[in-house]
């Protein structure tokens, strides 16, 4: 993902985010020799929460060497905030990320489109009382032949005239 990636906060501040591979866990001690949590300072073993079975620190009998940790900084106006994770955890954030990017879509968005047949797109989705996402389409001459999935994962292809009028429950930005 590197540099470049840009959220907004709360308040609509720009936060651009930075995501880095290959990061570890730092060995951190307090002026006292305290670790962050007031305990004492790591000594090459897990660091307090760590737990090396989740992929978090070196596996067992892996030698001194930390496991490949997944740096996620944001840069807020106020500050900035560093966090790392293993790569099982981020392939979770990321899961989740997505499946919250799915929901968003297909939250009503208001009023339904019409578009033509041969204005069709992957990822448009019909409007009606069962969910039809179009896969593909192309175009033969007059004849706009369109693959649709249902919500149930069953794939079927329709034939339609190229001006006919498909109504749409959502539609993704971009081209065909």
């Amino acid at each position: 993902m590197g540099s470049g990636t840009v959220i907004t906060d709360t308040d609509g501040h720009r936060v651009p985010i930075t995501v880095t591979v290959g990061e570890h866990r730092p060995a951190t001690a307090g002026a006292d020799g305290s670790a962050p949590d007031g305990g004492p300072a790591t000594d090459g073993g897990p660091a307090p929460g760590v737990n090396p079975a989740a992929g978090d620190g070196p596996a067992p009998g892996a030698g001194s060497a930390p496991a490949p940790r997944i740096g996620i900084r944001l840069t807020p106006p106020t500050g900035e905030l560093v966090w790392s994770c293993s790569p099982e955890a981020a392939r979770e954030l990321a899961a989740a990320l997505v499946r919250a990017a799915e929901e968003a879509e297909n939250a009503a968005t208001g009023r339904p489109v019409t578009v033509e047949a041969g204005e069709l797109r992957r990822g448009d989705v019909r409007d009606g009382d069962r969910a039809m996402t179009v896969e593909s389409a192309r175009t033969d001459g007059s004849t706009v032949h369109v693959t649709w999935k249902s919500g149930a994962g069953r794939s079927w292809t329709q034939a339609y005239a190229a001006d006919a009028a498909i109504t749409l429950k959502r539609r993704l930005p971009g081209s065909r």
